[in-house]
């Protein structure tokens, strides 16, 4: 006889076998105890929680002759034809082969017949957000005023893409992410039954591994026992099937990053290449690894919830005295960036050294918490005695030389601007407030500013932004509310700031100007 898959030979075929899914077998056996069965269902969830063996066990149930506490005695004919795929009664159907509107048409057709044998004629309807618009109109109908004899049952893992007309129309049960501690316990049950003898962190990597699907884990540990057939199935034995690596490595890479020694963290990534590991994996553990030292960092009381054994934990807890957490948020939001990029891409490995370059050299990258680290790494420079760089006239100051102050310039500024402008500045706040809602965020963070023409020019960072308000028709709407503020036509040059410095730098901010109240003494 051929082999048969673990996820498929341990299938639940009574309620009583289904884990993790209490709230949903509960309810479901009260129904058919009460005889207060629904014509229509919906489960959804994500992939592996149980949606269709919940879907055949109550296919087995409402037809069962002789029922236990609402769930099937699996001894009838009734039950034994719909384990073996055999009933008449129990229909399922893939939506993802079958999702046109024939399909349906022919099941409209098909519920007009009653049963043969059995009380009930269920239809199993997986995947069925796959379903098109003319498959969902043609459905329902029938789901709204099916016949007595009539159940269906639908399963998706996609619920949003379901027409709201349909939803409405079905009882909902969310299928949730099975615990990790329930999925070790499911393993080692079958383990045992299967006569295999597994270490606990090996079953424990896999049921984290499976991300909460019951299925996934049955799967990997298949794959695993193959692997490994006769054998002992050690934690190493896991990792190496699965190319993945122990959190040794990980913490050895974090210590080479937060060194910022490049070389150590590229002999790491050859490493890794060498044994044939999975970068996509190595990546998604490695986020993983930083969001449970992020943890750890901010809260003494959530060490407890985090899966990992005491060693692990110990080392994880002194890695956690030797960052910011803004550094370790930077290094998730940068793996959490690659793990997307490296789904479609064929230099997985290029790809992964460029971000571990970034982690080690915060100054090639721009945002706010790169900036705080390079202030850090200047200011541990002037610690050790390199100086730092001397602001451009600070030499001439310092020889006595005449500078021109803040008050001489703002001044000079107002002299300067026109008073139709100015009073565009006074107003410039109530101005942005009168803006839909798209152009208020954007203004908010552009400086008004005076042009060669002396005309209002608006200055962004954000070439999106720019590119928006370089648009006739948001420029004019913009020209439309000033008018309406200082009752009359200004005219608006839109400016994008390519200077390369920061825009307060590279551009006078006229609300400043206009508004700064300045005390200035003359020695």
């Amino acid at each position: 006889m051929s082999y048969t898959a673990l996820y498929r030979k341990f299938r639940p075929q009574e309620f009583g076998d289904v884990k993790g899914q209490d709230a949903v077998v509960t309810t479901l056996k009260n129904q058919i105890e009460s005889d207060r069965i629904g014509h229509a269902y919906l489960f959804c969830g994500t992939r592996g929680t149980g949606k269709t063996s919940i879907a055949k066990i109550f296919a087995k149930a409402v037809n069962c002759e002789h029922p236990k506490e609402g769930s099937p005695c699996g001894l009838c004919d009734s039950c034994r034809a719909v384990a073996a795929g055999t009933s008449l009664n129990v229909i399922e159907i893939d939506a993802a082969s079958n999702n046109g509107v024939e399909s349906i048409r022919q099941i409209r057709e098909e519920v007009s017949y009653r049963p043969t044998e059995g009380k009930f004629k269920v239809y199993i309807i997986d995947e069925v957000h796959m379903l098109s618009i003319g498959a969902f109109n043609a459905l329902l109908k029938t789901l709204e005023e099916p016949p007595s004899y009539v159940i269906f049952i639908l399963a998706t893992t996609e619920v949003h893409k379901i027409p709201v007309t349909i939803l409405s129309r079905c009882q909902r049960y969310d299928f949730k992410r099975i615990s990790v501690d329930t999925i070790c316990g499911r393993l080692e049950e079958l383990l045992k039954k299967e006569g295999i003898e597994a270490e606990e962190k090996a079953i424990r990597y896999i049921a984290r591994s499976a991300d909460g699907a019951m299925r996934d884990a049955l799967s990997l540990l298949d794959q695993c026992i193959a692997f490994y057939l006769g054998q002992t199935l050690t934690y190493e034995k896991v990792l190496e099937v699965l190319g993945a690596v122990d959190t040794e490595v990980f913490s050895s890479l974090l210590r080479s990053i937060l060194k910022e020694d490049i070389q150590e963290t590229m002999k790491a990534v050859e490493e890794l290449v060498a044994q044939g590991r999975e970068l996509g994996q190595f990546i998604t553990d490695f986020t993983w690894y930083l969001r449970n030292l992020l943890l750890v960092k901010c809260s003494d009381g959530l060490e407890d919830g985090l899966d990992m054994w005491a060693e692990s934990l110990s080392r994880l807890k002194e890695e956690s005295k030797m960052a910011k957490e803004e550094t370790i948020i930077r290094f998730i939001r940068i793996f959490s960036e690659l793990s997307n990029q490296v789904k479609y891409s064929s230099q997985k490995r290029v790809l992964m050294e460029v971000a571990l370059i970034k982690l080690c050299r915060p100054q090639m990258e721009r945002d706010y918490t790169s900036l705080i680290e390079r202030i850090e790494q200047l200011e541990k420079k002037i610690e050790n005695g390199i100086p730092a760089a001397m602001p451009r006239g600070a030499d001439r100051i310092g020889k006595g030389e005449k500078t021109t102050g803040q008050f001489e310039r703002k001044e000079i500024l107002e002299e300067a601007v026109p008073e139709d402008i100015k009073e565009v500045v006074k107003n410039w706040r109530h101005i942005i407030a009168d803006m839909p809602s798209l152009c208020r965020n954007y203004l908010t963070k552009a400086v008004p500013s005076l042009g060669n023409g002396n005309e209002l020019m608006v200055v962004f960072d954000d070439a999106m932004a720019a590119g928006y308000f370089s648009r006739e028709e948001e420029k004019k709407q913009l020209e439309h509310v000033i008018a309406e503020h200082v009752g009359k036509e200004v005219a608006v040059l839109i400016k994008q700031n390519e200077s390369g410095l920061p825009l307060g730098d590279a551009y006078v901010d006229l609300e400043q100007v206009i508004h700064m109240d300045i005390t200035y003494e003359e020695e």
